[in-house]
This record gives C-alpha cells, sequence and structure tokens, in this order.
C-alpha cells in the first residue's frame, strides 16, 4: 500500500466497495482493501491513506459497533462524507453447482440474520457457517472450501461465482450506511442538507444528565436523528454518547448547540459535518434561523451603545 488515495473495508466483492464504486468511482479503481476496520482507519490516522469508507449503520441491525467504538476511542478522524447502500444478497456458487447440492454455506454473521427464513425455507439442512465478511465467504468458495456463499452481487462478478439465487434477504429495503473517514482539516462546506456527528462524554453521572444534554439542542431548534451510548472502555459503568444532528457546524444554532454541549461535559469530540447522503434539507424553527439569531445579536450589541 502506498501514501495517498482511498481504502475500504474489505476484501474485493464488499458492500463497501459497492459503496466506494458509487461515491468515488474513479478512486474504488485503485483503493486499498483493508482486512477490517482498525487497520482501514489505523492506515488514515498514519498518513498511508487520505481517507477510508467503512460500513457505519445498518437499518435492520443498527449501528457497526467496530467503527462507532474507533471513533470513540481511537486518535480523532472527521466524517466527510456518507453514502446510502441498499443491501441485496445473492447466494453464489461455482460454476455447474446446483441448488440441492448446497451442504455448506458461508456468510457474515449480519447476513446470517437478514437470510435466516430464506435459509429455512431453501436450505434447511445446509451448515451455516459465520465468516469475517461476505467478500471472504466468497473467497472461500472460489477456493473450494465451501458449497456457497451469501454476499453481494458483486462478489460473484469479482470471484468467478455464479448466482444460484438472488434476492434472498428476508426484508427488502434494508439499507446500509458508510461513512468515508480522514484525519481533521477542513469542514466541507455548509449544503443546506447537512449532519453533524460528535460524541459527548459526561463529566459525571447523575439524575438528568442525558436531559442536560438533549437541551442544549432542543432550546435551539436542532433536530436530533441518532443518539446512541457506548461504554468508553474505562470503566464498568462509563459511557458517552454518540449524537447526530441535523445541521451544520457554520449555522449559529449548531455551534451554539455545541459550544453549550461542551460547557457541560467533560469532553465533546467532533466527528464532523458533512452533506447528507439523501440530500434532504433540514426543517429549521423561525426563531433558530440564521437571521433570528443575526437580529438578536444585533438587538443585544444595541444595548450597549
Amino acid at each position: 500500500m502506498s501514501g495517498g488515495g482511498l481504502g475500504f473495508l474489505g476484501p474485493a466483492g464488499t458492500f463497501t466497495e459497492a459503496a466506494l464504486r458509487r461515491l468515488d468511482p474513479v478512486a474504488a479503481e485503485t483503493a486499498w482493501a483493508a482486512p477490517n476496520v482498525p487497520a482501514a482507519l489505523q492506515a488514515v490516522r498514519e498518513g498511508s491513506l487520505d481517507a477510508a469508507l467503512v460500513p457505519f449503520e445498518n437499518s435492520v441491525e443498527g449501528s457497526v459497533s467496530a467503527t462507532l467504538d474507533e471513533l470513540i476511542r481511537g486518535e480523532p478522524l472527521v466524517i466527510t462524507a456518507e453514502v446510502h447502500v441498499e443491501v441485496e444478497f445473492a447466494l453464489m456458487a461455482r460454476s455447474g453447482t446446483q441448488l440441492s447440492a448446497v451442504r455448506r454455506v458461508a456468510t457474515h454473521p449480519v447476513a446470517i440474520a437478514q437470510t435466516r427464513e430464506w435459509l429455512a425455507a431453501h436450505l434447511p439442512d445446509a451448515e451455516v457457517i459465520p465468516e469475517s465478511s461476505t467478500a471472504r465467504a466468497a473467497v472461500l468458495v472460489a477456493a473450494e472450501v465451501y458449497d456457497a456463499a451469501i454476499a453481494a452481487p458483486l462478489a460473484a462478478e469479482r470471484h468467478d461465482l455464479v448466482v444460484l439465487e438472488d434476492g434472498i434477504a428476508d426484508r427488502q429495503g434494508a439499507v446500509t450506511r458508510f461513512i468515508r473517514l480522514a484525519r481533521p482539516g477542513v469542514v466541507p462546506e455548509a449544503t443546506g442538507a447537512d449532519v453533524t456527528t460528535v460524541v459527548a462524554y459526561l463529566r459525571h453521572n447523575h439524575a438528568g444528565a442525558l436531559l442536560d444534554l438533549l437541551n442544549q439542542f432542543a432550546m435551539r431548534g436542532v433536530d436530533l436523528v441518532r443518539l446512541e451510548s457506548r461504554p468508553t472502555g474505562e470503566a464498568l459503568g462509563q459511557y458517552c454518547f454518540a449524537i447526530e444532528a441535523l445541521g451544520h457546524l457554520s449555522e449559529p444554532r449548531v455551534a451554539e448547540a455545541l459550544a453549550g454541549l461542551r460547557r457541560i461535559c467533560a469532553d465533546v469530540r467532533y466527528l464532523g459535518s458533512y452533506p447528507r447522503a439523501d440530500g434532504a434539507p433540514a426543517a429549521v424553527p423561525d426563531v433558530a434561523t440564521a437571521a433570528a439569531y443575526e437580529e438578536s445579536r444585533a438587538w443585544l450589541d444595541g444595548l450597549s451603545r
């Protein structure tokens, strides 16, 4: 791996590679396939990569803890972009394999959870074996370790396999959110459809501590779309909160909310303000617009003249 460039959670044929192809098809051609999330992010921290794309959240399974924990505990990184990919699972095997001949199926545990009903109905006697990634499962099928793999359709293309059945997810429409992470630097400009992500570390636990955090956003008209507690890793019972708010750091209402959060917390880790993948603008109350903040500041300045 040479210095610079992009990386992604590998191996080749993962949903992460499919997401990278959508976000930056040119860079995807030469991107480094990292063996795991910590390796991808460590390469960014060391400067071996300019940025890396990793999974962050799934609409069925929730957060990707490996990514969130790296952001909570590791050397600071920031999110510069996000992309959403609809998860489409396919059963794939070597050419000439019949569905009736499949005895051992490999895939990632998340894929097992999302295809459990299909497997019970169509391959009730097959042994289902967890692997480190769906693409890794496809690699091992090509190497004749397993009969079949459940993976992204891209994996069949990458590893010279044939799709026996596609669209096998138990619930259609599941979406995985991927984020591009880089070292702290210039914040992407506001687009009017942005999200800001932070991690708040409580100064000390007390009755109403979480309410104090939420009030910093509520009183300034900032809508929260995600709130999750995670252990800090320092001691049993010590937690921090990953928070995602609609808006950009450059907006007065968001900036004031973060400043208020910093005053009441032991620490606040800023993880970036970046465009939303769906492009949906935030609904801002009239009292929280930039114009409203400007008018109130002008009024306050006038009091001292």
